[in-house]
């Protein structure tokens, strides 16, 4: 079972993203042919047939404007996968976290409350990927100064989820 939560892509950023997204580029929805896509609205993976969307996603910068933090340099966006119109959001699953898979590499990535970089960590996920997601999160709230974390994916840099401290 997780001990800490990890966050979707708030539905009403997912709102603004179906129609323009952080890059101010109208979103284009498809077809998903092939499964797997990665996807923040739901913190699952994609089914065939499904319509989705690549879109560009600023995490931090939203959550800047929602507490008053000035992230400056450390404002990012980059690409990430929603369903193309509504969903229901996280489904259950079981106390898991979302696109843990053994062998992976990730980044947590943590941020203070002013929306800086404090520090990070990288991991390559062992067999039991919710320890060591428990194990790092721990790690990165045992900073007082940390606000939230940021998990990646090393391959290509984009952001997965975040969680907030508890």
């Amino acid at each position: 079972m997780t001990t800490f939560h990890a966050r979707p892509v708030d539905p009403a950023a997912l709102k603004e993203l179906r129609d323009t997204d952080d890059a101010g580029v109208p979103a284009r929805g498809y077809r998903d042919e092939e499964g797997g896509a990665v996807l923040r609205c739901c913190l699952r993976l994609s089914r065939v047939g499904e319509r989705i969307a690549l879109v560009s996603y600023a995490p931090l910068r939203r959550w800047a404007a929602a507490t008053g933090a000035d992230p400056g340099a450390y404002d990012e966006q980059g690409p990430v996968f929603i369903h193309e119109g509504e969903c229901g959001g996280p489904e259950s699953n079981g106390g898991a976290y979302p696109f843990a898979r053994p062998g992976a590499l990730r980044v947590f990535r943590r941020y203070d409350a002013r929306g800086r970089i404090h520090g990070g960590r990288l991991m390559e996920l062992p067999f039991d990927t919710c320890e060591a997601f428990d194990t790092a999160l721990s790690e990165a709230f045992d900073y007082s100064e940390v606000a939230l974390v940021h998990v990646r994916a090393v391959e290509y840099g984009c952001f997965h989820f975040e969680i907030r401290r508890p």
